[in-house]
């Protein structure tokens, strides 16, 4: 019988390797697929892996390091996802997809219900012209 040994949180080492890395300067970003080796540990939190990818590709700026799709491999103690850094955070804005800029903290997410969305399209639906932007939200 193998005697059972706990794993304690104090061992919080984790390892990152960048893979299929490539520079995209139509995009402005360098892009690369992020394997992370931590054992012993369920999850390593983006903003760690955030400041480690600053340090290692002196990144000025912590915000241009996007890091997102990230899936933990089954046993366990490796995670797999996907990272871009971009040259400065007008490029950021400019290509990122609105969802992750809300993530990162650059765009304010207005708040409206399903609802409220739906009858003001359904009203906009039966006007002609420009009758539909005196109702507001255009489409």
């Amino acid at each position: 019988r193998i005697p059972h040994t706990p794993v304690t949180m104090s061992d919080k080492t984790c390892t990152i390797r960048t893979r299929k890395f490539m520079t995209n300067r139509l995009l402005a970003r360098k892009q690369f697929v992020c394997d992370v080796l931590h054992p012993g540990r369920a999850n390593v939190p983006k903003s760690e892996l955030q400041e480690k990818l600053c340090s290692a590709y002196s990144v000025k700026d912590q915000t241009c390091v996007v890091l997102f799709g990230f899936r933990t491999q089954f046993g366990g103690g490796r995670s797999t996802g996907f990272g871009l850094i971009y040259d400065s955070v007008d490029a950021m804005k400019k290509f990122e997809p609105k969802h992750r800029l809300v993530r990162a903290g650059l765009v304010v997410k207005k708040e409206s219900s399903r609802k409220q969305r739906k009858e003001r399209k359904n009203r906009v639906i039966k006007k002609r012209g420009l009758e539909k932007l005196k109702i507001g939200g255009g489409a």
